[in-house]
């Protein structure tokens, strides 16, 4: 897929989605832009509550959701409009890592059966040991290894070594972008610390893009290098994440932020319930 000087890695333009039931309509998304670059890699974090929008943007860049206006550009080209052999390469450019670490597993097949797929699907080997290596290559970056897990059932693993498995199996294509919905937010804290520090190396040492959908801004100012503050399908404020989480403009925004704990136990938390009014 050709890729001129200055187009960006992806772009999102005035991406507009309305989901209508009867004569209800709800609006996920509202005029949204977004611009990633390609080089360098970045983790640019889509932050906001539940029902703000996050995994509609999330699935109408992978492709699953089609916008009700707008655009998603990849290096320059509608990614609506791509044809067949394009659309085949966006796929394996653009991975996905999902929430539930169970939930994308198919009970009935041996784990080495996501990488099999895979390495068949967009032809990455030539024969069985090339495959092999590729498979062992991408599990050493989540530190697993073949013997250990190929073999297993989904069931047989815990829930963070099923997520790992997941960003390995994405790691596998050698993509520009891995699109990451709530990656740690069904692990405990280590592992979230563990996958968290592998999203940082990818990004590091093989420079893959991640775009991370998260509720969690205490995890957005760890590793995000941008952030953009989503509220009812609208972006109401972006910019360097440290800069926004430490000096938040938007009402909203300074309303999320605040509501993250403070570890201290001198400082109480406050649990009431607060609901942003808004505009």
């Amino acid at each position: 897929m050709a890729e001129s000087n200055g187009t960006p890695l992806l772009e999102v333009s005035g991406a507009t989605k309305i989901y209508k039931k009867g004569k209800e309509s709800t609006k996920a998304l509202d005029d949204v832009d977004l611009v990633l670059s390609g080089s360098p890699a970045t983790i640019t974090t889509i932050a906001g509550e539940s029902g703000s929008g996050k995994t509609t943007l999330a699935d109408t860049i992978l492709g699953f959701t089609k916008l009700t206006d707008g655009t998603v550009r990849y290096r320059g080209q509608d990614i609506q409009r791509l044809p067949k052999d394009q659309r085949l390469e966006y796929r394996r450019e653009v991975q996905a890592v999902f929430q539930d670490p169970f939930g994308v597993y198919n009970p009935f097949y041996k784990i080495r059966h996501i990488f099999d797929v895979a390495i068949k699907r967009f032809r990455l080997a030539s024969n069985d040991n090339a495959a092999r290596d590729l498979i062992e290559d991408a599990l050493s970056v989540v530190g697993m290894r073949g013997d250990e897990v190929l073999d297993k059932h989904p069931h047989q693993l815990s829930g963070g070594q099923r997520q790992r498995m997941m960003v390995a199996r994405a790691y596998l294509l050698k993509p520009r972008l891995i699109v990451a919905d709530e990656p740690v937010s069904m692990v405990d804290a280590s592992l979230r610390a563990m996958i968290l520090d592998i999203m940082l190396r990818l990004r590091d040492e093989h420079a893959i893009s991640f775009l991370y959908i998260t509720h969690d801004l205490s995890t957005a100012y760890q590793i995000g290098d941008d952030i953009c503050i989503l509220y009812r399908g609208e972006i109401v404020e972006r910019g360097d994440t440290q800069r926004v989480i430490d000096d938040p403009q938007h009402s909203y925004s300074k309303l999320l932020i605040s509501s993250i704990p403070v570890p201290d136990p001198d400082v109480v938390w406050d649990t009431s319930a607060v609901t942003y009014e808004g505009n």
